[in-house]
C-alpha cells in the first residue's frame, strides 16, 4: 500500500506541532523561588537532565537532601517542579479542585505528539466531556469483549516462542502489546495496513528525552533526529486519518467490538450535537492510548517475567496460577511488577490559583505532583520495598496513594483495567506453556518518559513438560 500521507494531513500535522511547541502554549506567570520548597541550585539543563535521564537515582537523592518536599526547576524557562513524597500530600493533589490542578498544562512536554484533543492534555470541561465519551469504551462490558482478541493475541506470540530459546523480553511484550493496541484499539486486521504503521508506532514510542526537550526549542525540527521525528509523524498521521477515514464509512460498523469503532459509534449516538469525535480529536485519543498503553505495559510484563524467571518458587506459584485459572494471583504479581519497577516516575499538575499544599503556600503558575518512585519504595509505605512479593496485592491493597502506577482522582487513567486484563491474560499464556528462567541481572533505563529494563529483562524460556 502507498503512503497515504496528503497535503491535508501534512498541513495537520505541522500545524499541530507549531501550536503545541511548549513555546506557543498558554503563558504562566513567572513563580517567585523564594516561596517554593527548597532543592538544587545547580543550572536548569542539569536538573532537567537528572530528572528526565537519571531519575531513578535523582528522587532518592532529592529526598535525602531535602525532605518529603522538594523542588526541581525544569526546560525550558526554569518552570518549578515540586514534589511531594507522602501518601497524605498525594491525597491533597489527588483530590484537588480539577479547574484548579491541571493535569494537562502540567503533561505539555507531550503535546506535540499526543495534539490538543488528548485525554492527557485536556482540562476542565473539555477533559470532563472527552473522558465521559471514552469511558464505555473501557467498562467492564467492553472489557469482556476484548479479552478473547488479547488472549488470540497473546497465544499467537507466545506460541511462536522456541524452546530453549534466550531472548530480550521487553522486546517480545513491546510487538504484543503493539499488536494488541493495533487489533484491538484500533480495529486494524489488514495486514497491508499492519505493516505500515508497526514501524510509524516504534519510532513514535522510540524516542529519547532529548526529543521532547527539543519541542521547546522548534528550530531544531529542521534538524537531525528532531526532523525525523516530525517526518514520522506526518507518515503515521496520514496513515490514522485514512483508518478513521474508512472506518466511518465501514458498513459493519456497528458490528465492531475495537476501541476506534466504539468512539465513532458514542459520538454519532451521544445525546448532544458536540458529542461527535471529529477525525483530529479521534486521532489525538487514539495516540493517547497508544502512548499510554503500548510501552507501559510490555515493561510491566517484561518484569514480571524477569522476576519469576529469578525465583523457581515464584514462576512455580505462576505456573499453577495460570493452570488453575487464579488470575488474581497473575494481577498481583503485576501490579507488584508496576511497584517495584515503576514505568512513569512521577504524576503532575500545574497549578492555576494559589493552593496550600503539605502546609506550603504554592502559587499559581508552579508545577506539583507526587513521586511514584518515591512512594513505591518508601519503606513505611511498603515493607522490606526491595522485595518482590505479590502477596501485597492479595485480598487487599496497599493504603491508600502508596501505589499510583494510574495515578488518582478525576485523572486516574482511564485504560487502568485494560492494562491489567492485558497483563494477565500475557502472563497466563506464557506461564501456562513455558518455565522462565531469567539470563542477566537487569537495571532501569529511561527511554522517552517511561523506564524499562536496561538489558530488556533478558530471559530463556524451555517448553513445560
Amino acid at each position: 500500500m502507498a503512503t497515504v500521507q496528503t497535503s491535508e494531513t501534512r498541513a495537520l500535522t505541522d500545524e499541530r506541532f507549531r501550536k503545541m511547541s511548549p513555546g506557543n502554549q498558554d503563558k504562566l506567570p513567572p513563580v517567585d523561588p523564594a516561596v517554593l520548597p527548597p532543592g538544587p541550585r545547580w543550572p536548569v539543563l542539569i536538573q532537567t537532565a537528572g530528572l528526565l535521564r537519571f531519575r531513578h537515582r535523582f528522587h532518592p537523592y532529592l529526598r535525602r537532601r531535602y525532605g518529603d518536599v522538594f523542588t526541581v526547576r525544569l526546560a525550558p524557562g526554569g518552570r518549578p517542579l515540586v514534589f511531594f513524597t507522602r501518601p497524605e500530600h498525594a491525597k491533597e493533589i489527588f483530590a484537588g479542585d480539577p479547574e484548579i490542578f491541571h493535569a494537562g498544562k502540567a503533561n505539555g512536554i507531550l503535546g506535540p505528539i499526543m495534539g490538543e484533543h488528548s485525554l492527557l492534555l485536556q482540562d476542565g470541561a473539555e477533559h470532563k466531556r472527552a473522558r465521559k465519551l471514552l469511558m464505555p469504551a473501557f467498562n467492564g462490558h467492553a472489557l469482556r469483549d476484548y479479552q478473547s482478541l488479547v488472549t488470540e493475541v497473546a497465544r499467537a506470540e507466545v506460541g511462536g516462542w522456541r524452546s530453549g530459546e534466550s531472548f530480550r523480553s521487553l522486546d517480545r511484550m513491546n510487538a504484543l502489546t503493539l499488536e494488541v493496541i493495533l487489533r484491538v484499539v484500533f480495529g486494524v486486521t489488514d495486514e497491508s495496513r499492519l505493516a505500515q504503521l508497526r514501524p510509524r508506532v516504534n519510532a513514535t514510542v522510540n524516542i529519547s528525552p532529548a526529543i521532547l526537550l527539543g519541542w521547546g526549542y522548534p528550530r531544531l525540527q529542521r534538524f537531525g533526529p528532531w526532523k525525523a521525528t516530525v517526518d514520522n509523524q506526518r507518515e503515521l498521521d496520514g496513515l490514522m486519518y485514512a483508518e478513521i477515514r474508512e472506518r466511518r464509512a465501514a458498513p459493519d460498523l456497528a458490528d465492531r467490538t475495537d476501541v476506534l469503532s466504539k468512539l465513532i459509534l458514542q459520538g454519532e449516538s451521544g445525546d448532544q450535537p458536540g458529542d461527535r469525535l471529529s477525525d483530529s480529536e479521534l486521532r489525538d485519543q487514539l495516540v493517547t492510548l497508544l502512548l499510554a498503553g503500548h510501552e507501559t505495559t510490555a515493561t510491566a510484563l517484561a518484569w514480571s517475567l524477569y522476576e519469576a524467571g529469578r525465583d523457581p518458587e515464584l514462576l512455580r506459584r505462576c505456573q499453577r496460577a495460570a493452570t488453575e485459572g487464579d488470575d488474581d494471583f497473575l494481577e498481583a504479581v503485576l501490579k507488584e511488577s508496576m511497584r517495584l519497577h515503576p514505568v512513569i516516575p512521577m504524576v503532575v499538575r500545574t497549578l492555576m490559583a494559589p493552593v496550600t499544599i503539605a502546609g506550603w503556600e504554592l502559587p499559581r503558575g508552579a508545577t506539583v505532583g507526587p513521586s511514584i518512585i518515591i512512594a513505591h519504595q518508601r519503606e513505611d509505605n511498603h515493607d522490606d520495598p526491595w522485595e518482590f512479593r505479590p502477596e501485597r496485592f492479595l485480598g487487599h491493597n496497599p493504603p491508600t496513594n502508596t501505589w499510583i502506577p494510574f495515578g488518582g482522582g478525576v485523572r486516574r487513567c482511564i485504560g487502568a483495567g485494560f492494562s491489567l486484563m492485558e497483563g494477565v491474560a500475557v502472563l497466563r499464556e506464557v506461564f501456562t506453556a513455558y518455565d522462565v528462567e531469567t539470563v542477566r541481572r537487569d537495571q532501569p533505563k529511561v527511554r522517552n518518559i517511561t523506564s524499562v529494563p536496561r538489558y530488556g529483562a533478558q530471559i530463556r524460556v524451555t517448553a513445560r513438560r
